[in-house]
């Protein structure tokens, strides 16, 4: 079944997820987080939409790893709380001390972000396929889109090359018994891998890739790149540490506004051609509305944010909760339903 979302949808949700996934520790928001996440991936893989259904960890495994690993790292390493589990030697380096139950916690929630980062851009991953994702790739830099499209394909047609050349030495009688019996396979691929390099060179360049026309610098815009970064670091710096959230919010939004047009002004000279372009549909607005406005609630102060903030130490309590932010998330969601829908009809 073909996906129903424009590959720009998925990105601007999974950037929705990671703004979310920074923005707090709270374990009931990252459990709701995950939860959806999950539901997502159950609604895809049951309308059959999945391009690349093999991965090499599973989230479940990767957290079942990550989980137990954050928080016995944190345990060792910091050795602060009152709820005091064990004492490890003091002669021990680094991880001498008292072994804490809030150290052990916040490790937990460590881990719990780095599983639902992982789950995430592992349901991203199998929604879209190579070409998609570099696709997302903005015009100002088509080269590295290039670039990272031969990257991709080069491995696979590598190994390919190297089971053809295998199969042609079998038949003529070659038997692998050694390091040095390596050496029949390796030249043969050698070769034809500089053979398919300079044919590619020479397609590129004949459809002008190595062209040396003269562009012009785009010194404002690339400044504006610069100062755009800048000023999203120093927001997210005033939001988690700093005095003023409003002031936060509105370099952080001024930061991404610079850096937006600032692509966007230095790939206006980019031509770029598409075979047959993917329209952004009603559905991917809804969807993309759906993932960005709680971005707003969790950047914005307009509520009450100490919900946001939890923290285990010196003393673990229970989390608060928030039912503003908590229904917020539920706008991570909207992936569930075009799926679900589509396989109905």
């Amino acid at each position: 079944m073909k996906n129903p979302l424009h590959p720009l949808t998925w990105a601007l949700w999974l950037l929705a997820d990671l703004v979310i996934l920074s923005m707090t520790r709270n374990p009931i928001y990252l459990g709701l987080t995950l939860c959806w996440i999950a539901v997502i991936s159950v609604a895809i893989h049951w309308a059959g939409i999945a391009v690349n259904p093999q991965r090499l960890l599973a989230p479940f495994h990767f957290g079942l790893v990550v989980v137990p690993l954050a928080a016995l790292i944190n345990a060792l390493n910091v050795h602060i709380g009152v709820t005091v589990l064990f004492v490890l030697p003091r002669a021990l380096p680094l991880i001498g001390g008292p072994i804490t139950l809030e150290a052990l916690v916040y490790g937990l929630l460590n881990g719990l972000i780095l599983t639902c980062i992982y789950t995430a851009f592992a349901l991203v991953n199998q929604v879209l396929s190579v070409r998609a994702m570099v696709g997302l790739i903005p015009r100002a830099y088509y080269p590295l889109a290039i670039v990272v499209t031969i990257a991709l394909t080069f491995a696979p047609l590598t190994l390919r090359q190297l089971q053809a050349i295998r199969e042609a030495q079998a038949i003529r009688g070659h038997r692998m018994q050694g390091i040095r019996d390596w050496l029949p396979l390796f030249l043969p691929l050698l070769l034809s891998g500089l053979e398919r390099s300079l044919q590619l060179a020479e397609a590129m360049t004949a459809r002008g890739f190595a062209s040396t026309q003269a562009q012009s610098q785009h010194r404002v815009a690339r400044l504006g790149l610069v100062l755009g970064l800048a000023s999203i670091v120093a927001g997210l710096w005033l939001h988690l540490v700093g005095p003023s959230a409003s002031a936060g919010s509105l370099l952080t939004f001024s930061g991404i506004a610079s850096v937006v047009g600032g692509l966007w002004w230095i790939g206006r000279g980019q031509a770029r051609t598409v075979y047959r372009p993917t329209p952004f549909q009603r559905q991917d607005w809804l969807v993309a509305t759906a993932a960005l406005c709680p971005v707003l609630l969790f950047l914005l102060p307009l509520f009450d944010r100490t919900s946001l903030f939890y923290y285990p130490y010196p003393t673990l309590s229970l989390p608060e909760f928030n039912l503003i932010y908590g229904m917020a998330t539920w706008g991570l969601l909207g992936p569930a339903f075009l799926p679900l829908r589509r396989s109905i009809a």
